[in-house]
């Protein structure tokens, strides 16, 4: 039997994934979830062979609530919004079901996925959102994190520094340190460009925290932020952040 999750927060939506499962009766459905919050805790739970999964929720998106995932399942997106259709695959969805879609779209989409366990192999990979750019609008406004069993939303405008640790990020805020499955790649990418520099290979700094730049022997800078902590610039760094700075 194939156990399997319906997260969307319309109910009329999840009534119709609900519906059109009833055509399948190797398919059971375990929950069914309102919000991303949800969703993670029947994961978690159930542990679901496949999820059929909204983006556009309240609290976390779609895209945040799958970063949280430990045991990640297959993944079919049921969105109204095509604009995410790219991010979806390069996350190695298995499908992605534009709103309002036909039960014969959804019985494909359902023996795709069927198909692709048929072939897999032991090793098959996991989605992973490590690398996919962001392009979410919230994306550029929150970092969600995970501290301990409790789920944070940062608001960027709390975050004091970005500093890579291995293969996570460091997230500085006010309220302590949180760490953050990605690179400093992505961060550059997700955040807005005219408020957050990467000023080192190692670490990015919102213009709001800069008060000043110091110079240091031998033509280096040093940035100084509002707390007190002072980040090194390398000299591509230095020069985006005049740019930026317009100086």
């Amino acid at each position: 039997m194939i156990k399997c999750l319906i997260i969307d927060d319309e109910p009329l939506a999840r009534s119709i994934v609900a519906e059109y499962l009833q055509q399948h009766p190797d398919v059971t459905i375990v929950q069914e979830c309102g919000d991303g919050f949800e969703g993670i805790k029947a994961i978690k739970q159930h542990q679901p062979d496949l999820i059929f999964l909204d983006i556009q929720m309240p609290k976390i998106n779609g895209f945040e609530m799958l970063e949280l995932v430990e045991q990640q399942p297959g993944v079919i997106f049921t969105t109204a919004f095509d604009n995410y259709a790219l991010k979806a695959f390069e996350a190695n969805a298995v499908d992605y079901l534009l709103k309002p879609f036909s039960q014969e779209r959804f019985n494909a989409a359902l023996k795709k996925w069927q198909e692709k366990q048929t072939i897999e192999t032991a090793d098959k990979p996991t989605i992973d959102l490590n690398e996919v750019p962001a392009k979410q609008p919230e994306e550029r406004v929150r970092i969600v994190v995970k501290a301990g069993n409790d789920i944070r939303i940062i608001p960027v405008q709390d975050v004091l520094h970005l500093e890579a640790y291995d293969d996570y990020v460091k997230i500085h805020t006010k309220d302590g340190l949180f760490l953050k499955k990605k690179t400093m790649g992505y961060y550059e990418q997700a955040l807005d460009p005219a408020q957050f520099v990467r000023v080192h290979r190692s670490f990015m700094i919102p213009i709001a925290q800069l008060t000043r730049i110091e110079p240091l022997e031998k033509d280096g800078h040093v940035a100084l932020l509002k707390n007190g902590v002072r980040i090194p610039l390398s000299k591509s760094g230095y020069t985006k952040l005049r740019t930026v700075l317009g100086l």
